[in-house]
């Protein structure tokens, strides 16, 4: 059976180089460019993971990724963070988040797949 990730993306190019690396490592990989979009799979598709940009064009991935923890159907899947913007106040509120991590951008082509693989065996609900 596939690992399944969502990847919630709005830039092209980065979007594209996730999905290749994710797909080329057996992955079934589904996007988002937004995240209201990126809710709506999620709670569809149920991923083993999600890949979370964290400027998103309607919306903060961290906020997305508070509706996400507060759905029960969603609660439990690992949330990674790939973004440049890992100082600071975003950096708090990644970290805030349950289940969560973060990847930072540029990313390393070579060990990406097992980067997000790392983080795919954490899976529980905390309220």
């Amino acid at each position: 059976m596939k690992k399944r990730v969502l990847i919630v993306e709005d830039d092209e190019r980065n979007l594209a180089l996730e999905k290749d690396l994710l797909e080329v490592a057996g992955f079934e990989v589904f996007t988002a460019v937004n995240g209201q979009d990126g809710i709506s799979i999620a709670r569809k598709e149920k991923p083993d993971v999600i890949l979370m940009d964290v400027r998103l064009p309607d919306m903060l991935g961290t906020e997305a990724a508070e509706k996400l923890r507060a759905d029960d159907a969603t609660c439990d899947i690992p949330i990674i963070f790939v973004t440049a913007s890992v100082i600071g106040d975003e950096m708090k509120l990644i970290t805030a988040l349950r289940i969560s991590g973060y990847i930072s951008k540029p990313i390393d082509t070579r060990t990406f797949a097992e980067d997000v693989e790392r983080f795919m065996n954490v899976r529980r609900c905390i309220k």
